[in-house]
Order: C-alpha cells, then sequence, then structure tokens
C-alpha cells in the first residue's frame, strides 16, 4: 500500500482503502486459481505409472512372436500370388513399426506431453496475472465482483475440478497408449485403437485450447467498456473453458464410439 502524507491524505486513504477490499476479496480466491493455473499448465507426472507400463509391454510383447510367426508363414504359403506376398510384406513392416511404436511408446507419450505443456504455459504467459483477480478494472468493476464474487469462485472450484480429471486421464493413458497402438495395427482391432488414441490426445491437447481461451479473453479487458466488466468476462472465460472441455471430450468418445458400432454391425 501507499505510504501516506498530509499532501495526499484523502487519495492515499483512498487508494488504500480499495486495496484492502481488493485483498479480502481474492483472498479465498487465490488458491483455487493457482491450483487451477497449475492444473493447466502443469507437466503430467507419469513416473507413477512406468511399473504398469512395464506390466503392459511385457504382456503385449507375448504376441510379437506369434504374429511375426504368422507373418511369415502367410509369405511362404502366398507362393507365386504376388498380390499375397505384398500383403504378408506390409503385415510384416506394420509389425515391426508397431513393436518399435509400442516399446517406444513411454517416450514418445512423454514427449508430447511436454509439448503440450509448454504451448500452454507459453500461450499462459500472454495473460496479464492481474487479469485473473476480481476488482484489478476499477471501481465499477469492484461493484459488480462484490456481488458476482461467489459464482466466479464456483466457477472456477469447477474448471479445477474437470482439469483434474484431465490430468488423471492423461497420467494414466500412458498405459493405454502401447495397447492402443497395438490395437491400431490390428486390423480387426483398429476402430478401438483409434478411439483410445483420439481420447488420449484431446486431454493432453485440450489445455492449449483453454489457454488461448483465455489469453483471448484477457487481451478482450484491454478495449474500452470491457475493462469495467472484468468480472464477467472472467466467468464468461472460464465457462467456456469448461464447456469446450466437457464437449470435446464426450464428442471424441461419442465419435469414436460411433465408429466402433458401425464396424460392429458391419461384421454382423
Amino acid at each position: 500500500m501507499p505510504s501516506c502524507t498530509l499532501t495526499n491524505l484523502g487519495s492515499c486513504l483512498v487508494q488504500n482503502l480499495f486495496e484492502f477490499i481488493l485483498s479480502i476479496l481474492n483472498a479465498p480466491i487465490k488458491p483455487f486459481l493457482q491450483m487451477t493455473l497449475n492444473l493447466l499448465s502443469a507437466q503430467v507426472n507419469l513416473n507413477l505409472f512406468f511399473s504398469m507400463w512395464v506390466i503392459v509391454i511385457y504382456v503385449l510383447s507375448m504376441f510379437y512372436a506369434l504374429l511375426l510367426m504368422g507373418t511369415g508363414f502367410n509369405f511362404m504359403i502366398s507362393g507365386y500370388d504376388s498380390e499375397k506376398r505384398d500383403k504378408a510384406k506390409q503385415s510384416l513392416r506394420n509389425i515391426v513399426i508397431m513393436i518399435v511404436l509400442i516399446q517406444a511408446s513411454f517416450f514418445i507419450y512423454q514427449l508430447v506431453i511436454d509439448l503440450s505443456s509448454i504451448v500452454t504455459s507459453t500461450t499462459l504467459t500472454l495473460v496479464d496475472p492481474n487479469f485473473f483477480l476480481l476488482g484489478t478494472g476499477g471501481i465499477v468493476d469492484l461493484g459488480i465482483a462484490l456481488t458476482m464474487s461467489v459464482l466466479y469462485l464456483a466457477t472456477i472450484m469447477l474448471t479445477a475440478i474437470i482439469l483434474a480429471i484431465r490430468y488423471a486421464f492423461v497420467a494414466i493413458g500412458v498405459v493405454l497408449f502401447p495397447i492402443a497402438i497395438f490395437f491400431y495395427f490390428m486390423p480387426p482391432l483398429k476402430q478401438y485403437g483409434s478411439l483410445i488414441m483420439n481420447f488420449l490426445g484431446i486431454c493432453i491437447f485440450i489445455t492449449i485450447l483453454d489457454a488461448v481461451i483465455l489469453a483471448g479473453f484477457g487481451k478482450l479487458t484491454t478495449v474500452g467498456i470491457f475493462n469495467n466488466f472484468q468480472v464477467i468476462v472472467l466467468i464468461a472465460a472460464f465457462c467456456l473453458v469448461d464447456i469446450f472441455m466437457l464437449f470435446l471430450l464426450f464428442f471424441g468418445i461419442i465419435k469414436s464410439g460411433t465408429k466402433v458400432y458401425s464396424v460392429i454391425n458391419k461384421v454382423k
């Protein structure tokens, strides 16, 4: 708070009172806000599931020899049929690619997550930290914030819950990723592999979209009238983030599930 002297006593008292009200208003919000921003840009710790990943790789590796033997057998019995020989060669190539990707799946998955985290963190640096605090837009914004602080807190808590669920899905995804690769290279199971990959891809990269939304709304408050209604812009930004996350997660599951259902019907 600024120091008060006889020459600026009036304005100083008003300023100190304004900052005191802001500190009280933002005190219960800051912990949840910090947790939300950390979940948004934090690098997911995959080491907790490394042992489970090793077990999955060990189980999948039991199928490698069977697949290679089956492909070799098909190649041998293809005779002079060029089409069958080409299919056998293609199958062998796919199996080799699958084995390499599965064995390196942990590091590939970690690399993708790190890339998403870096882009998200970089985008969030474009947002003024004061944008997330109530009442920083002026007297009018402070008056609105006093009546809508509970709604803003509830919105942040909902965002934190969704991001926590997303964090859990991404962390567990390191175990599902090699399974998805295995399914993707098995023609009868390809749609199931695609389903898992689509869902994990959405979970990983959705935070980039969230950061872009927050950065866009942050820039919006620098435009004229919106600066006086910053709390409304904040609530709208986090609500839009929540809607996009829920929509994309469910859309990814439903879309991939529809493909799987259509494949099953064709088989029948």
